[in-house]
């Protein structure tokens, strides 16, 4: 399955330069936060698949204009063609703005979506579905701290999503908020045990 991952800067060659063949076998995209409400909109209408998204910190305007045929999947899991995704946004807090949060409230949506992924899983062995795994993909907006973060406070990682991956191994972790020219130099893609953390700035095609 091709996903596209998007985040941060909307992309010129998908918005304003679109042709049909941009988006071609592309199954669902994926949100890591802070774009334009139109943009996904826009994406959504054009590719013809789902739009899963969790917000950013700079992403107070969906209250007001949310991403019309857009799913939020933030504190959910949701499942797409046998794939289960799990979202949560949001940032290191700074300013007390939107969508910001200390270590300890971060720490406190994890344990809560980990409660949901085990009453998940207990269902489907009731049901007599097998998975791989307990999440295959992890859709957040701020990054593992110490792995693709950066060290001014703004752009810090998050040590609870540590516990997260330790805990529930999903095969891959995608974000956003540090962008490249954040990180001249910064590894795309790196991997912390069985998951992969990807930077999915502007965009990213991956193939599950």
């Amino acid at each position: 399955m091709k996903i596209l991952v998007v985040s941060d800067k909307e992309s010129r060659a998908l918005w304003d330069y679109y042709t049909p063949d941009k988006l071609k076998d592309v199954e669902l995209i994926l949100s890591c936060g802070d774009l334009d409400p139109r943009y996904l909109s826009f994406l959504v209408t054009m590719a013809n698949v789902p739009v899963f998204y969790v917000h950013g910190n700079h992403d107070g305007l969906y209250r007001e204009v949310a991403p019309e045929g857009c799913v939020c999947i933030e504190d959910r899991i949701v499942q797409y063609k046998g794939l289960r995704i799990a979202g949560l946004g949001g940032c290191m807090q700074y300013n007390g703005g939107e969508h910001q949060y200390t270590e300890e409230e971060m720490h406190r949506r994890c344990v809560k979506l980990g409660r949901k992924i085990q009453h998940q899983y207990i269902l489907d062995r009731l049901n007599r579905r097998e998975a791989k795994r307990s999440i295959d993909i992890f859709v957040t907006h701020a990054s593992l701290r110490g792995i693709q973060d950066a060290e001014d406070l703004t752009h810090h990682g998050f040590e609870s999503f540590r516990m997260f991956l330790d805990r529930w191994h999903p095969a891959y972790m995608l974000h956003g908020h540090v962008h490249a020219n954040y990180s001249c130099g910064a590894e795309k893609i790196s991997r912390y045990g069985e998951t992969q953390i990807i930077n999915t700035y502007e965009t990213f095609l991956l193939e599950v």
